[in-house]
């Protein structure tokens, strides 16, 4: 995505799009972090050689969680696995035996979830892991990715605080806790903020991009992080949803809030931009429907987005609840709900507009629950929702939350995550203030939906 700010306004244009699709190996579930990696070199590529832009920053978000560890010698041990690999199962359970549930909480203030770095390293561990045994550097995906574009290893925070050995009150890891577990503090990089400056392009790669001179910046490398800082909020409460694949529904605060009642929900506090500490819960969002309409086409039925939502739109109402949290795991979804449904003694929703409508109804019911349990930990009334991201697209989907929640709710920009990586490197280059007027220029730059 290529960003230009002028005259107080930010425009965006896509210069190149590629799947992101998880392997599937004997030995597990992987990313195809090369292949990424080559993606990212063919887009920039597009902006250097093809349209001769000078461009003033390069930044990269990813999803969290995620890491590839090096080498003595700089080099990736071994690929990257992907958050849903099976290796993860049960690894909450073991983990807390061995360190109690409150102890990690107070020194992470991190949501459980198996998928959390801290899992996956201890999952290596238990399974007696070559590369854990050699490894010399952790880095988190967009910091790897940034590794390898500009030679340097270092931590971007909002990224490093979804690993679930990040203090959020000391600011920094909590290597006491690694070492609890038997883990190699010494494998941690030095942390840096969003906004900071790694340097320039490594000389091959600025002569294969046509991008000489082009400087990179560790952006929010947190996806979420970046779309949260697109949030168009002028409100001084509101909530947000960064709608995709997951949605990340919180609050943003300005210091961490580790408390039993937030252990009790299960919450997590990670690092915003600005300083800022968003207060969250993950919810399997729109993933559930991506994986029934890859389930619908293996058996020969491509629908659309478009046609799902249109045949949701006239399907009846679910009498039931689907907990979108129950299907965390890829695999016949379709199946897999109807067996929920059938172990719930609710009937099975009719055809796939349906199936799309009570997982769109089952998300909204899910967006109300944690919207309670966020205003009884922040003590008061939060009087309207940003949706942001792909999912703000979806006009059912926001107006089953406005029905659930009776709140206002805002959707859009649709590129948030893209937006706020934007303005997170305008900010560490000195282009805009801060945090605050990053979201006057989305105010004016984007148009919104308010139903």
């Amino acid at each position: 995505m290529l960003g230009t700010i002028a005259s107080g306004k930010l425009a965006m244009e896509e210069l190149h799009r590629f799947p992101n699709e998880p392997v599937r190996l004997p030995t597990g579930l992987y990313w195809n972090t090369l292949g990424l990696f080559q993606e990212i070199l063919k887009g920039l590529a597009v902006a250097g050689r093809t349209r001769k832009l000078a461009i003033d920053g390069i930044g990269i978000d990813t999803w969290g969680v995620d890491f590839g560890l090096l080498g003595r010698d700089g080099a990736l041990i071994d690929n990257p696995r992907h958050y849903r690999d099976a290796r993860n199962n049960g690894m909450v359970e073991r983990l807390l035996a061995a360190v109690p549930k409150n102890e990690v909480f107070a020194k992470t203030g991190t949501q459980f979830m198996q998928i959390n770095s801290l899992c996956q390293l201890y999952a290596m561990k238990l399974g007696l892991s070559p590369g854990l045994e050699m490894a010399t550097s952790l880095l988190m995906i967009p910091d790897l990715l940034n590794y390898w574009l500009t030679g340097v290893q270092k931590a971007e925070v909002t990224i490093a605080s979804t690993s679930q050995f990040y203090d959020p009150t000391r600011k920094n890891w909590s290597e006491n806790l690694l070492r609890q577990l038997g883990l190699p503090a010494s494998i941690l990089p030095p942390l840096i903020q969003p906004g900071t400056g790694l340097g320039p392009l490594l000389p091959a790669i600025a002569e294969l991009t046509g991008l000489s001179g082009a400087q990179v910046f560790a952006s929010a490398g947190h996806d979420t992080a970046s779309a949260v800082a697109a949030v168009p909020a002028g409100e001084k409460h509101f909530c947000y949803i960064s709608s995709g694949t997951w949605s990340l529904m919180g609050v943003e605060l300005d210091a961490p809030l580790i408390t039993p009642q937030a252990l009790a929900l299960n919450f997590t506090n990670e690092i915003g931009v600005g300083g800022k500490v968003r207060l969250l819960k993950n919810i399997a969002g729109l993933w559930i429907l991506q994986e029934c309409r890859r389930a619908w086409a293996l058996q020969g039925s491509d629908y659309s987005y478009e046609d799902l939502m249109a045949m949701a739109a006239k399907a009846e109402p679910h009498p039931g609840y689907i907990d979108p949290d129950k299907f965390l795991e890829p695999g016949n979804m379709p199946e897999k709900i109807a067996a929920y449904c059938t172990s719930k003694g609710q009937p099975i929703p009719k055809g796939p507009g349906g199936m799309a409508r009570a997982i769109l109804e089952g998300l909204a019911q899910r967006y109300k629950e944690v919207l309670i349990s966020l205003e009884a930990l922040i003590g008061h009334h939060i009087p309207v929702i940003h949706i942001v991201g792909g999912g703000s697209r979806n006009k059912l989907l926001n107006r089953l939350v406005a029905e659930a929640t009776e709140r206002r709710v805002i959707a859009g920009p649709a590129e948030a995550t893209a937006i706020g990586n934007v303005l997170t490197q305008a900010i560490g280059a000195g282009a805009i203030a801060d945090l605050r007027s990053s979201r006057e220029m989305v105010r004016d730059s984007f148009a919104v939906e308010e139903i």
